[in-house]
């Protein structure tokens, strides 16, 4: 069984950045498309980012331009720098493997704790 370990939320004003971190156990982490989730308050969880086994990125239109996804496998480790960040990037962030046929969520059974990005002034 994966385990996920998601770091790196803080409370951070308007126009800030941030780093998330998202460390993965086992060795098929490396092998599988990974996402970056995000859930606010009232709203369903989302899928903002995907990154193939490969290194291939894809992202929804609201981060786009703003949020990058990046890994390292030799890690297990998966990022995602935020940049420009607005009000309603607030929320409950995760990590998960992602469909590697399309920009859609194909998670493990298990989620991590998330880490709770708060952009306020």
């Amino acid at each position: 069984q994966v385990q996920l370990v998601e770091s790196g939320g803080t409370l951070v004003q308007p126009g800030g950045s941030l780093r998330l971190s998202c460390a993965g156990s086992g060795s098929i982490f490396s092998i599988n498309a990974m996402g970056w989730y995000r859930q606010a308050p009232g709203k369903d969880r989302e899928l903002v980012a995907r990154i193939s086994s490969g290194g291939s990125t894809a992202y929804a239109d609201s981060v786009k331009g703003r949020f990058t996804i990046s890994r390292d496998n030799a890690k297990n480790t998966v990022y995602l720098q935020m940049n420009s960040l607005k009000a309603e990037d607030t929320a409950v962030y995760y990590c998960n493997r992602a469909s590697s046929v399309y920009f859609g969520p194909a998670p493990w059974g298990s989620w991590g704790q998330g880490t709770q990005v708060t952009v306020s002034s």
